[in-house]
């Protein structure tokens, strides 16, 4: 099994955090740096080689992560000269195999990424996407009308419930051959794309511990909760 691991952005969400490293190198729990929990979790899980989608200080990552012999996986670079956004990267890999996992490399996660990319393989699909329910309470109350303006329903400070991507989807190559090598394209147009040309597209829910690490208050749950992770995951 192949993963892509997607470690090119500039991490602006996470500053001052990333003023200096690649926001996949910050380090979580001031212990172990973003990456190597996903390089771990995915060696464990049968992943025999990784490849690093990279840009912003790719020599740093090139740096830390090496050939991958520390963790007995075989560790690759794809890097991008201009930002593709998260699908575009994928388009200068030339010996992508027929599936292959696709992942953020800024995610603490505790998936069995294995069992994800089977369930792929099994159902035919040409994109398969891990979805977490998050849950948003509004701060207001809020209202509804009709199109005269009549107030129809009100509910104070309602509860809404969404499934979102996790950052961690399953492909075909065949996804990647129909796009236009080194152009920008992001995964929301693969999935507007996808739904209106009928592709066999799946969402498969997960409901374990899942966190994007993206913006300052994310980082502050991952460092107060890494150790307990480190401990739960075997890490």
């Amino acid at each position: 099994m192949r993963a892509i691991i997607l470690a090119g952005g500039k991490g602006t969400r996470l500053r001052p955090y990333t003023i200096t490293l690649p926001k996949p190198l910050v380090p979580v729990g001031g212990d172990m740096p973003i990456i190597e929990v996903v390089i771990r979790q995915l060696a464990r899980a049968g992943f025999t080689r990784l490849t690093f989608a990279v840009n912003h200080k790719a020599s740093l990552i090139r740096a830390f992560c090496g050939d991958g012999a520390l963790w007995d996986v075989a560790i690759d670079y794809s890097e991008e000269k201009e930002p593709l956004s998260t699908i575009g990267p994928l388009t200068l890999i030339d010996d992508l195999p027929e599936n292959v996992l696709v992942m953020n490399g800024d995610l603490l996660c505790n998936l069995d990424y294995a069992a994800f990319f089977r369930h792929h393989v099994e159902q035919g699909n040409e994109v398969t996407v891990s979805t977490y329910k998050r849950v948003v309470k509004s701060d207001f109350g809020v209202l509804e009308s009709d199109a005269t303006g009549r107030i129809t329903r009100f509910r104070e400070k309602p509860v809404f419930d969404f499934d979102v991507s996790m950052g961690v989807y399953c492909l075909n190559r065949r996804v990647i051959e129909r796009l236009t090598k080194g152009a920008p394209y992001g995964f929301d147009t693969l999935m507007i794309d996808s739904i209106r040309e009928g592709r066999k597209i799946e969402a498969v829910p997960f409901d374990g511990y899942w966190l994007d690490i993206g913006r300052p208050e994310d980082y502050d749950i991952a460092n107060q909760d890494f150790a307990r992770l480190k401990t739960e995951w075997g890490l």
